[in-house]
């Protein structure tokens, strides 16, 4: 095999020849730079008091922001521009992942991580309980991976925003009555920049840059642009942004929690090793678990992230503002998984599969409930080993996996009076998630192996005797010998209509200074559609798989210290040549299918008061909701046929929020609420299965919302300029918080074709509770230096017993809460000093529930990420910077949890470093 054809020899700069190429360029063009004044940062709303700052560097910047939470008569975290586009902030997940009480994922679901954060999530909490909104509005996105485009549809993909686009980020962990609802435990505010605050009548800013992704070997084109134009009078104002990002990614891995299932009684394992089938003493007494399947898996992807955009502000006469603003962001995502896997398990381990294999050729060990290491040998004279497989080879291609974000929104300010100032939001946002996916799936001959587990926190240690060159045969009931597909087209639309009207009116009261109400009507609908796969004629014929795209699996593996090196493969051009000439997507996947409208109605009245080193807010927001889930459930007649449910709730929602200077530098803050999120879309309705296995998790379209009360008590002593030290200790007190319980019921299967009946987690309402303290500390130090560090502790459980869920056991109760991290924190240095400046960053967070299934639950391991950004300033109008994303080259891991049984291994992936340099110029 040729290994020069494995991967596309890159004839892209290095990244010392581009540095070097755009440092002369840089300075060719300096010569003919205009000077710039600096530009003004975003005007605040009116909820963040304090002056509009001039943002030039690190140190103005982290000015800025302490200025606005100090001023602030809600408990906040506000980050600048300066700090988005540090770090290397590639997104604003980056930048909010350093804040208190604030945490990311790299994955919106259980799919591992795939190099760059994507969902954020407040107090260690499932991300569908923080709302995130842009311009404080609702903004709709999608996800390209099918199980988040099927169970999600609440929470923001955080991939959609580049860091270039912001202007600030708040983050409100205090409720307010003005703030939209949706967040039971805190608000994510994204604000872009705004064309009038703009100083100059013509501005302009451009980066042109690379990243080097380790593993891939490429270097990949990035480029952000903006232009801002304003004319002589400053009443018109048009700002003008794009991008267009590619980054390649490889990511070597290891997946090993696809199937555990226990030993069954009169299988070969059993024969060979007495009382496997009963290692767990629970009630029932179930066998030890064993890795079915598991193994290799290398994921290639192509992320290519583009869109824009506009922003047209117009002042018709001075005291009336229109502000129109257009945003699209897709993200064209392309991917295979090339997935070996060992399949010892699989045959030996169930009484369903190969009751007559010899006990003499299988060995084992049990330990503490799990099958910690399983050897088959080769029987002479096997006659059931032609239904035997010792590996399966899946490579599961996306040719088309997109997602997208867009709105379009108008906002009114009318100040009608100098006591009344109304101001009105109207718009639309959609987002789009969409996938298609199909597998191309190979048997191969049972040649004996092993497998042996080292612990949770190491690699499964996997020999597959002919792993290295390409076999086909064996396999469930002697099909191993043809080529098998499986797959969907799923697409996921989600869209809302919102509009609203807003008011102030000042007051002539020493203590109340103003009332804040208004009201606001909203629809958001969710359609999800599901098209299954079909073969064609000559998909079953060995003779037309794509041998000559043999290639095989890099040698990153050995960075996790696994096997797979060197293992064989197809490469993601032949697997999609394939899927588009044997198989085609037909056919309605019913029971997948879903529509869900949900009309919402809220007002609300809010008080702003005040005195000497004290002030605050206090009111109230009422909220209607109506949920009507459509889905299609099985008839008596054995056909699927839709089926309407309709909730409607009603909530009342106070909040109150004080402020008090204890003395010049010391302020102290106490806030309380009642807040509400709603429920994953895709928990109302979502239908996720896995075929082979029989298990899955169906919707719940009956789900209530999650209502929270919520307290907050900080102190913030601001000991020096551009310096704070803050301490705080919350709770929320969390009712219909979604668990999940355990059941079955009978689906469609797709490899069966006929309904068969499967064990399936469905959502349900229960109470729980999330308390924690946060801890910070900033302090820009002499000659330039700085520092900064946070930490907080977190302890989230469930406090309901639901029945069927793992919390309800009687024995071995898991009330673990999904997303808590009970410890983390960040640390970082800066250096700023006239040309050059310089930032360091290691952002950590402890194990957390990932989610559960089949009375498991996946945990994901501790892990912690160390990134840096230098920047030297050429002149006025140019710097160059170069960022290091990863560079501790962090291990994604999980663990599997199984009641009465020892930890097990779930996944391990690593995905390289991220080598980042650009050219920036601004006017």
């Amino acid at each position: 095999m040729n290994k020069n054809a494995e991967r596309p020899v890159s004839t892209s700069l290095t990244p010392v020849a581009s540095a070097a190429a755009i440092l002369v360029l840089s300075i060719a063009m300096s010569a003919q730079a205009q000077a710039q004044g600096p530009a003004t940062a975003p005007s605040l709303d009116p909820d963040v008091k304090g002056e509009v700052v001039v943002v030039t560097g690190i140190r103005a910047a982290m000015q800025q922001s302490l200025n606005q939470k100090r001023n602030s008569d809600s408990l906040v975290e506000v980050i600048t521009a300066e700090d988005v586009g540090k770090m290397p902030d590639k997104n604003v997940a980056d930048s909010l992942q350093r804040l208190p009480g604030v945490s990311v994922a790299a994955a919106g679901g259980s799919e591992g991580s795939f190099g760059e954060n994507d969902r954020v999530a407040l107090r260690g909490t499932p991300f569908g309980l923080t709302l995130t909104t842009l311009n404080s509005h609702t903004v709709s996105s999608g996800d390209w991976f099918a199980d988040n485009i099927i169970g999600g549809g609440r929470s923001v993909s955080f991939s959609l925003f580049p860091s270039e686009l912001i202007g600030r980020v708040t983050v409100h962990k205090g409720a307010q009555a003005n703030l939209l609802e949706g967040g039971a435990v805190g608000v994510v505010d994204i604000e872009t920049r705004k064309p009038l605050d703009f100083k100059k009548g013509v501005s302009a800013q451009i980066s042109l840059g690379a990243v080097n992704s380790q593993n891939s070997g490429k270097n990949d084109p990035q480029f952000n642009g903006m232009v801002n134009w304003k004319n002589e009078a400053g009443n018109l104002a048009v700002l003008v942004q794009g991008f267009h990002e590619k980054r390649t990614l490889s990511r070597v891995g290891q997946e090993n929690g696809i199937w555990y299932d226990p030993v069954e009684a009169g299988s070969p394992v059993d024969k060979a090793l007495p009382g496997a089938a009963s290692a767990i003493q629970t009630d029932p007494v179930k066998g030890a678990k064993a890795n079915y399947l598991g193994g290799t898996a290398w994921f290639e992807q192509e992320r290519t992230r583009k869109g824009g955009l506009i922003d047209i502000q117009f002042k018709p006469i001075s005291d009336v503002t229109l502000d129109l603003t257009a945003f699209r962001s897709h993200l064209d995502a392309p991917n295979i998984n090339h997935n070996f896997m060992q399949s010892l398990g699989r045959f030996l381990a169930p009484n369903w599969a190969t009751k007559d294999f010899p006990a003499g050729n299988v060995s084992g060990t049990v330990n503490n409930g799990v099958l910690t290491q399983l050897t088959g040998t080769v029987p002479a004279n096997c006659a059931t080993c032609s239904s035997m497989s010792s590996a399966v080879q899946e490579e599961f291609s996306r040719p088309v996996a997109e997602s997208q974000s867009q709105f379009v929104n108008l906002d009114g300010k009318w100040r009608v009076s100098d006591k009344l100032t109304l101001s009105s939001k109207v718009g639309t946002t959609k987002g789009l998630g969409n996938t298609v996916s199909g597998a191309l799936g190979v048997w191969m001959p049972y040649t004996g192996g092993s497998y042996t587990i080292h612990g949770v926190d190491k690699a499964v240690t996997y020999v597959t005797p002919g792993a290295d060159k390409f076999s086909i045969g064996g396999g469930p009931d002697g099909g191993g010998n043809i080529p098998y597909t499986y797959g969907s087209h799923v697409t996921a639309i989600d869209k809302e209509t919102y509009g609203q009207i807003d008011g102030t009116f000042k007051l002539d009261l020493a203590s109340v200074q103003s009332i804040q109400f208004g009201v606001r009507g909203a629809e958001h609908k969710r359609d999800l559609t599901a098209i299954g796969i079909n073969a064609l004629p000559g998909l079953a014929v060995v003779g037309n798989l794509p041998m000559g795209g043999l290639t095989s699996f890099p040698t990153e593996f050995k960075d996790l210290d696994a096997n797979g090196a060197g293992y064989w493969t197809f490469s993601r051009e032949a697997v999609n040549s394939w899927l588009s000439t044997y198989a085609k997507y037909e056919g309605h996947l019913k029971q997948n299918e879903f529509k869900i409208k949900e009309p919402t109605r809220s007002a609300y009245v809010m008080a702003n008061f005040g005195a000497e080193g004290f002030s605050g807010n206090v009111g109230v927001r009422v909220v209607h909701t109506k949920e009507e889930v459509e889905r299609n459930e099985i008839a008596p007649s054995g056909n699927f046929e839709p089926r309407l449910y309709t909730n409607t709730y009603l909530d009342f929602l106070p909040s109150a929020n004080f402020r008090m200077d204890l003395s010049k530098n010391l302020v102290a803050r106490f806030s309380t609420s009642r807040t509400m999120a709603r429920p994953e879309l895709g928990q109302m309705a979502g239908t996720d299965l896995r075929d082979v296995q029989g298990t899955g998790s169906a919707g719940n379209p009956n789900l209530r919302p999650i209502r929270a009360n919520n307290f907050d008590l900080g102190v913030e002593w601001y000991f020096a300029e551009k310096s704070l030290l803050a301490a705080g200790a919350f709770y929320s007190a969390l009712d219909g918080y979604v668990t999940y319980g355990s059941g079955s019921a009978t689906f469609y299967n797709q490899l069966q074709k006929k309904n068969t009946v499967y064990q399936i987690d469905t959502p349900l309402n229960t109470t729980a509770e999330v308390k924690g303290m946060e801890f910070s500390y900033q302090q820009a130090l002499p000659a330039g230096f700085g520092v900064n560090a946070n930490y907080t502790y977190t302890l989230g459980k469930e406090t309901g017993k639901a029945p069927g869920s793992v919390c309800g056991k009687l024995t071995y109760a898991d009330c673990t809460l999904i997303g808590t991290s009970k410890n983390a924190y960040n640390v970082g240095a800066f250096y700023e000093q006239d040309k050059l400046s310089a930032r360091l960053t290691y952002s950590w967070r402890s194990g957390f529930l990932n989610g559960t299934s089949r009375n498991s639950a996946s945990y994901q391991a501790a892990v912690g990420s160390l990134s840096a950004s230098l920047a030297y300033q050429i002149n006025e109008n140019f710097s160059v910077t170069l960022d290091g994303k990863d560079l501790n080259n962090p291990m994604v891991r999980s663990v599997i949890h199984t009641a009465g049984a020892m930890d097990v291994p779930g996944s391990l992936y690593k995905n390289g470093r991220q080598i980042y340099l650009a050219l920036h110029g601004k006017y």
